[in-house]
């Protein structure tokens, strides 16, 4: 399976060094810009599994981010000098969603 993550992991930037397209049978490679040779579709797969197992490491980041507190909330927070709920807020966020 070719993949825009797969070539990125890659270190290949879409739309410089390549173009995608997918006319209903898969996508494939459209264009190839880069002056580095093209990748195997298996280079392409691999760097796309290894792109998914990172991605997949970090949900709990990513769902720790959406519950955080604002900015907005932070500034509140520092300036009524009520950093201990702040603090607590986090921590029951991160106890929820743990590493």
């Amino acid at each position: 399976m070719i993949s825009a993550e797969g070539l990125k992991q890659l270190g290949f930037t879409p739309e410089v060094d390549f173009s995608l397209q997918d006319d209903g049978s898969g996508v494939y490679i459209a264009q190839w810009r880069s002056v580095q040779p093209q990748p195997s579709e298996a280079e392409i797969e691999t760097a796309h599994a290894e792109w998914q197992a990172e991605y997949d490491s970090q949900e709990y980041a990513r769902l720790r981010q959406a519950e955080y507190p604002s900015i907005e909330e932070c500034v509140h927070a520092i300036l009524d000098d009520d950093l201990e709920a702040l603090q607590a807020k986090r921590a029951e966020i991160k106890a929820r969603y743990p590493k």
